[in-house]
């Protein structure tokens, strides 16, 4: 019955329009929003997996919709089971968004929500229907334009592979999937974009018109769970994932000519346990020329907190990379992600005087709504709205004086003699690298990520969580350093812009300025690249074992992974 009534609130909600011609061109968000005062900040939120069927003081193994086993200890609680296979109850997702709006929509400038907005498919007695999947996007949709949309802010969401029946499984477009989220997202998607998002499920949006935009990408066509597409191969030019990055290709292009600075987003992870190997050649390679464009990364999927680094490295030798099986990917997910990532960050350099900022980028996966397998959670990150704009033209000045322009290794000719590797996209991209010490992703300037303060529920299974008396949402840890929550002594306090308004702090970090304190480990000065690179120097190291100690607990929020 609930089905039917959120696929009723779907086609009231559907209205026929006008198709533009098709564009390669970014396009604005609306004129006609109001313009607001920019805040600093804006909000990530990801897979928030609503389950119209969940039902208070049910089992584990039936997905909280039926009480059997009867003998089962721990039951599905009015908010949520936390730390279980279970999905969200709209009563926690409502909660939540609601909690957002009251709390956050008045200090957030754009919402980036990286997709998955239907329940898993773990139940065989109840199994999703196209419809459901629609009915319950088209909901979390309309809540979305009600809570953010309405007061001016831009939401930017992306297409999860929970989003699409079968899960995981996306054919080439046009087709059914890009035509319904066409509609159930028109009010998110400029209009100047429906076509092309018809026929591949991506656009861009400029959040701050000329200066700051978000790029939503379709991961469906690079995800190596998708079986329907070829996977980005250089021989099949019309393969969707190819036809995606040439289209990326260009927006990167013309953003960069014009000074704007561009968030990456979508939904799956741009990592070789994820993508097709073809597929992850060409974001790593995009993201490498065009890094004093690209601000930062930021993706969902995975339900677990962490970072990871794009390496040039990584697509410097042909046949390198083979696509993982699904079964490969789930065990890194949850069993040996960890310790992979250590051993990632071992391979840098051991200081800054020994690295190459040129061959990286940092890629930031949030942890999900949904408390499967963990617990509820949003990210508020902040960034720099003063100063002069970077001028690309002005790094293209100095590339021509010899100065920050990669090219790729003329080593790669011998490399690619093969005939069998001749034909990959590692031995045919040789376009210059445009990076630069002095861009967003590379120093603290204007537009770039300046740190994120993540918020969680932690007493999702308490007793005490009812209706009248619900979880709240706190404070789980910030990137930020201490000395820059507060204002400096030299500035008065009425002129300060906090980056975490005080309210949002617990009652230890909300008195004043404190030294030291366990909601702030990391003490980034802000998400540029040279700061996660030296965060992942010293995690490999070991020497600071509770800053391991707190990385880890963060990316599995205490649960016991072995």
């Amino acid at each position: 019955m609930f089905e039917l009534k959120l696929f009723a609130l779907l086609m009231l909600s559907c209205s026929p329009w006008v198709l533009s011609m098709p564009t390669q061109f970014p396009m604005a968000i609306p004129a006609q929003r109001v313009p607001r005062t920019l805040q600093g900040r804006f909000l990530h939120i990801t897979d928030m997996h609503p389950d119209p069927h969940y039902k208070v003081d049910m089992s584990e193994t039936s997905a909280c919709h039926r009480r059997k086993p009867k003998k089962a200890k721990e039951r599905s609680g009015y908010y949520g089971m936390a730390y279980s296979k279970c999905d969200s109850p709209l009563t926690l997702t409502n909660y939540t968004l609601d909690f957002l709006e009251e709390e956050w929509s008045a200090e957030i400038d754009f919402v980036i929500w990286t997709g998955d907005n239907a329940r898993h498919d773990i139940d065989r007695k109840l199994p999703r229907t196209t419809s459901e999947i629609y009915a319950l996007n088209s909901a979390m949709a309309m809540k979305m334009e009600d809570v953010f949309l309405s007061k001016g802010i831009p939401v930017i969401p992306s297409i999860g592979n929970n989003d699409v029946w079968p899960h995981n499984i996306m054919m080439p477009g046009p087709n059914s999937v890009t035509n319904e989220f066409s509609s159930i997202w028109r009010s998110f998607i400029p209009f100047e974009s429906y076509q092309v998002f018809q026929r591949g499920g991506y656009y861009s949006v400029e959040v701050i018109p000329g200066s700051l935009a978000v790029i939503s990408l379709n991961t469906m066509y690079f995800y190596d769970a998708n079986k329907a597409v070829g996977g980005c191969e250089y021989t099949d030019p019309e393969d969707p994932g190819n036809l995606q990055f040439d289209w990326l290709e260009v927006q990167l292009e013309i953003f960069r000519g014009r000074g704007i600075q561009v968030w990456l987003s979508g939904h799956v992870p741009p990592s070789s346990e994820n993508f097709f190997p073809e597929c992850y050649v060409r974001y790593v390679e995009l993201s490498l020329r065009y890094q004093d464009t690209i601000v930062g990364h930021l993706f969902g999927h995975m339900n677990t907190d962490h970072f990871f680094f794009l390496d040039a490295e990584a697509i410097t030798v042909p046949n390198l990379l083979v696509a993982n099986s699904d079964n490969e990917a789930e065990f890194l997910k949850h069993k040996e992600l960890y310790k992979s990532l250590l051993k990632d960050f071992a391979a840098l350099p051991n200081d800054s005087h020994n690295i190459s900022y040129d061959n990286y980028g940092v890629v930031n996966v949030a942890p999900s709504v949904v408390p499967n397998p963990y617990l509820p959670s949003f990210r508020i990150f902040t960034y720099n709205t003063t100063g002069e704009p970077y001028k690309p033209h002005l790094a293209d000045a100095d590339a021509r004086s010899g100065h920050e322009r990669r090219h790729r290794n003329n080593s790669m000719n011998s490399a690619c003699a093969r005939p069998e590797d001749r034909d990959t996209w590692n031995c045919q991209l040789s376009q210059p690298w445009h990076s630069h010490a002095s861009s967003p992703s590379r120093t603290n300037m204007l537009w770039s990520p300046l740190g994120y303060a993540q918020f969680y529920l932690p007493a999702l299974n308490s007793t005490g969580a009812t209706k009248k008396h619900p979880p709240k949402y706190k404070l789980e840890y910030l990137t930020h350093p201490l000395s820059l929550v507060y204002p400096p002594i030299s500035e008065a306090e009425p002129t300060f812009h906090y980056p975490i308004p005080l309210r949002h702090l617990p009652r230890s970090l909300r008195k004043g300025p404190v030294s030291e304190s366990k909601y702030a480990p990391y003490g980034l000065a802000d998400l540029t690249i040279p700061s996660w690179t030296e965060l992942a120097q010293r995690l490999a190291q070991g020497g600071e074992k509770k800053l391991r100690r707190r990385f880890r607990k963060y990316m599995y929020m205490g649960a016991d992974e072995a």
